[in-house]
């Protein structure tokens, strides 16, 4: 794992989690506007590391690793907490780890609830290809990848991540990824913000958005009628970083 960070440190903290197969990158707009009041922190998750390989273990070893760098750089305390996808399980991890302390949550397109082994095997298989085709620089899986899952820009900090990644982390990360969360009641989490789409499998956020109102009142939930997983910030990120400054207050 790596950690980009923008803005002065002495300011409160950000930290922004992406998904899986998408670069730290995705953030670059939304840092650049939140580093002029933020400490902006942007970690390289692990098997998303692009100048060498890193191996996934699991969500939890991903949340301790950045509540480490969060103790020993900011103190604990996390003014704004941001996770998309994969990386929303993850921020959801680590807000209710002990001696953290989080103003705002935001999570968009969280899977946050368990999804049956032979789907779970279906994703993998999927995926590996992917990658696979990825690595061959397959022109057809390329094409799609910009129309359905990253702006074009994006692309070569994708396929960065695709030639490191092996189909052990993989694996891993779907097992994970997809495994039963409980979703407890957070003390130390003020606010919540849970974003998702209604395309496709959005329907497992939306599930999971529902069940946080229900435990965490401080929840609410911005539906995205037409949109697919991930599409409002991967496509749309100036409208992303709208929703979340009004949802915050933040101008």
């Amino acid at each position: 794992m790596e950690f980009h960070t923008f803005g002065n440190k002495g300011n409160r903290t950000a930290v922004l989690l992406h998904g899986m197969l998408t670069p730290w990158q995705i953030w670059e707009r939304t840092a650049e506007r939140l580093s002029k009041d933020y400490y902006v922190i942007v970690p390289e998750l692990d098997a998303h590391t692009e100048n060498e390989p890193s191996f996934f273990i699991s969500v939890e070893d991903e949340a301790t690793k950045i509540k480490n760098y969060i103790m020993e750089n900011a103190n604990g305390e996390i003014s704004l907490l941001c996770g998309l996808s994969m990386g929303g399980r993850i921020a959801a991890t680590l807000a209710g780890l002990p001696d953290i302390s989080v103003k705002n949550l935001v999570l968009d397109g969280a899977p946050m609830t368990s999804v049956p082994g032979f789907l779970i095997n279906i994703m993998k298989k999927n995926y590996k290809r992917i990658i696979d085709k990825s690595k061959k620089r397959d022109p057809k899986v390329l094409e799609s990848c910009k129309r359905d899952f990253l702006p074009e820009k994006q692309i070569p900090y994708y396929l960065k991540i695709a030639d490191n990644m092996d189909q052990k982390s993989i694996d891993k990360i779907m097992d994970s990824v997809f495994s039963r969360f409980v979703i407890k009641k957070y003390e130390n989490v003020s606010r919540i913000l849970f974003m998702h789409g209604t395309k496709g499998n959005e329907a497992v956020s939306k599930k999971a958005a529902k069940k946080m109102k229900e435990i965490n009142h401080q929840t609410e939930i911005r539906c995205f009628k037409g949109y697919a997983h991930a599409e409002l910030l991967c496509f749309k990120e100036d409208e992303w970083i709208s929703e979340v400054c009004d949802w915050l207050g933040y101008h």
